[in-house]
């Protein structure tokens, strides 16, 4: 394991304090050295202790995962994430505490974390992962509401039942209960939601739980236990491949799918139970692990980066959107990304290694975006001729269109970025241009005949 100056400099002071600490059996020794004694008191609150008490037999489940984790071993107990002040929003009372003055709520945000955690949580609320997150499944302003209308309106069969929806945020008014069903078995469990209370302060509408860009009624934004999985909170599992694989993965995204096919993946697959996941956050470097995993690129200290928790900090390019562009605004900054990621590889890799990669990824983000201008170029013609359906998922070009960016668009680009070739190709831009020779041939005929074909042509099971 190889340590910068500065991560030196950071184990040498943490090791002065260790040595300078004076146990509290050697009080006698310590005044005669004129030091301080050092005293340690271990132990939970009262309070704290019938909370434990009472979930040993009630959720004995928790308790245990609970006792496995740091958390535990620190004198962090239920009771230091859960209590909430009556003021609160969230605020409610178990069996347990009814009569008394305590509060809890069983929903912890980002900000009950920051108390110990501020660094973390000041960057996971820049990145991605927060508001954006959330963003894209839940606010009405996003594609003119048109993912919110996906969630009810198609997948929730409200479309079936001709219901008249209206909604700003949350669950739209009117809607019949099993209508919650997509979002709640899906969208939300990656990208999270707003959490919507009842007169007890309880979730309703089963918007809790959810992914880690949740909006909780306090105000808050993020789910850090998305990653830290409750109620281990354990590092080491954050550090694996499969805890960024529980969202990153299908046919729109497959990012753990990638990931595994690469070199990277098949080192991890075949030496990674022999890696070392629980070093310090600024003392994980190559050595304890021989390949990196998601969060060795993407957040870990490595070489003279330093750990961070805003997972768009060196990303170059977006390429999860329609258009490939270099990152900017609140989707990060690209220009000063490219070094940082350049960086990480340089830790394992020769620059003439980096450079290909690197050209490797902006000819591809070219190629596809070729593309893609292509589609719009043939969109604008046809809204123009009035030859587009009203109904996007129910037009043959308006759906090829969604699935060239959405899903084969994404594989290809993102194969190229991570290194997975049959990603980028078979699943990738062999897809790709096959939609596009579709799209042209539904094009061409709408051109010709000034007509939009009565029936969609679309086979709606998506490229995979």
């Amino acid at each position: 394991m190889s340590f910068s100056p500065a991560k030196i400099g950071s184990l040498c002071i943490g090791l002065l304090l260790a040595l300078t600490a004076v146990p509290a059996g050697a009080q006698n020794q310590s005044l005669n050295m004129g030091r301080k004694e050092l005293v340690i008191k271990r132990g939970f609150k009262p309070e704290a202790a019938k909370c434990i008490e009472c979930h040993s037999k009630k959720s004995p489940g928790i308790v245990a995962q609970w006792k496995d984790g740091r958390m535990s071993h620190a004198g962090i107990s239920c009771y230091d994430c859960h209590v909430v002040e009556k003021s609160s929003p969230m605020a409610s009372q178990c069996e347990g505490l009814k009569g008394t003055n305590t509060f809890i709520s069983p929903m912890v945000s980002s900000k009950t974390c920051s108390r110990c955690h501020p660094q973390e949580v000041e960057q996971f609320l820049k990145s991605g992962h927060a508001k954006l997150a959330t963003a894209a499944v839940m606010d009405p302003k996003k594609a003119g509401g048109k993912l919110i209308k996906l969630q009810f309106w198609y997948e929730g069969c409200a479309r079936q039942a001709n219901l008249k929806l209206t909604w700003n945020t949350g669950t739209p008014k009117g809607i019949k209960p099993y209508m919650l069903g997509a979002r709640a078995s899906g969208c939300q469990m990656c990208h999270g939601t707003t959490v919507e209370l009842g007169p007890d302060h309880k979730p309703i509408n089963d918007s809790w739980p959810g992914g880690v860009g949740m909006r909780y009624p306090d105000g808050s934004v993020g789910n850090c236990s998305v990653c830290h999985e409750r109620h281990t909170f354990s590092i080491s599992d954050a550090r694996k491949p499969e805890a960024c694989g529980a969202c990153h993965l299908g046919p729109d995204h497959p990012n753990i799918e990638i990931y595994h096919e690469s070199k990277h993946g098949q080192l991890y697959a075949v030496q990674g139970e022999k890696w070392k996941y629980d070093s310090p956050p600024d003392a994980w470097e190559p050595g304890d692990y021989l390949a990196p995993t998601c969060a060795t690129c993407h957040m870990s200290g490595i070489g003279e980066l330093t750990p961070t928790h805003n997972v768009q900090e060196r990303l170059k390019y977006d390429l999860m959107h329609k258009k490939t562009v270099v990152r900017s605004g609140d989707r990060g900054d690209g220009e000063k990304a490219a070094p940082l990621m350049r960086k990480v590889c340089a830790n394992c890799h020769s620059t003439t290694h980096v450079r290909v990669q690197q050209s490797t990824l902006d000819r591809a983000v070219n190629l596809y975006n070729v593309y893609w201008d292509g589609a719009v170029k043939m969109k604008k013609e046809l809204a123009a001729k009035n030859l587009l359906g009203k109904d996007p998922w129910n037009d043959g070009f308006q759906e090829l269109m969604y699935y060239l960016w959405h899903h084969t668009g994404r594989r290809a680009r993102q194969g190229a970025a991570m290194n997975g070739p049959d990603y980028a190709h078979w699943h990738g831009f062999f897809q790709v241009f096959q939609l596009y020779m579709d799209m042209e041939n539904i094009y061409n005929q709408r051109i010709k005949t000034g007509k939009i074909e009565p029936v969609s042509t679309v086979v709606s099971s998506a490229p995979y």
